[in-house]
């Protein structure tokens, strides 16, 4: 069976405004540096098999250190990468309240069937970023592989993996904290959650290292 470690990239300079950060390319704030650091720190014990992450510049940077760590290739996959936004890319929402309110009320109510305009569907983002992981699924059947993406992709997959709407995924799962881990095992076509949103440093405190401190 295979182990995925699904981490949200580091934090970002839209970050501070909230601004819908989808395939546009943005930065890593020294905040975020931080954050990949003390993720890579983790990736060093972790045994891991591989590190993949998505085309995206802030989830590559983040990953980077991960799989520099376990002294692998970084695997960079399309299929990683995060819901394209539309016409809310860049924006908070109060300036998407401005710009198109009752499209931004129709989202809210049902983000999927009323996904943001011009934007993915979000039901074909949810299907790519899990094509993907079955591939690494075949890939590596016995493996733990880190998986660093992006938050609302993420939450897409996990509801189509455990079978539930993924209408519901901003309600399920409302937040993805940067650079914590959500663990799932897949076999047999069947996925569990093993671990979801723990931030790396409480993590170690819960599963401390051979000879560490307890």
């Amino acid at each position: 069976m295979t182990r995925l470690v699904l981490v949200r990239h580091g934090e970002t300079v839209w970050h501070a405004e909230n601004r819908y950060a989808g395939v546009s390319d943005i930065e890593l704030t020294p905040r975020g540096w931080a954050q990949a650091g003390q993720l890579a720190r983790w990736a060093g014990t972790a045994e891991l098999s591989e590190v993949w992450t998505s085309t995206l510049t802030r989830a590559q940077l983040t990953a980077s250190a991960c799989a520099e760590a376990i002294g692998s290739d970084l695997r960079v996959d399309a299929r990683l990468r995060e819901l394209d936004f539309g016409r809310g890319e860049g924006l908070t929402t109060a300036e998407m309240n401005e710009r198109f309110p009752e499209a931004l009320e129709a989202f809210r109510a049902n983000p999927v069937s009323d996904h943001l305009p011009g934007g993915e569907d979000p039901t074909h983002a949810a299907e790519r970023f899990v094509a993907c992981l079955d591939d690494i699924t075949r890939l590596h059947p016995d493996g733990r592989v880190l998986v660093v993406a992006h938050t609302t992709a993420i939450r897409l997959a996990l509801c189509k993996l455990i079978g539930v709407p993924m209408s519901e995924y901003r309600r399920l799962f409302p937040m993805l904290r940067n650079c914590a881990l959500t663990e799932i095992q897949l076999h047999n076509g069947q996925c569990s959650v093993l671990e979801f949103n723990t931030p790396v440093e409480h993590l170690a405190v819960l599963h401390p290292q051979p000879g560490g401190p307890l």
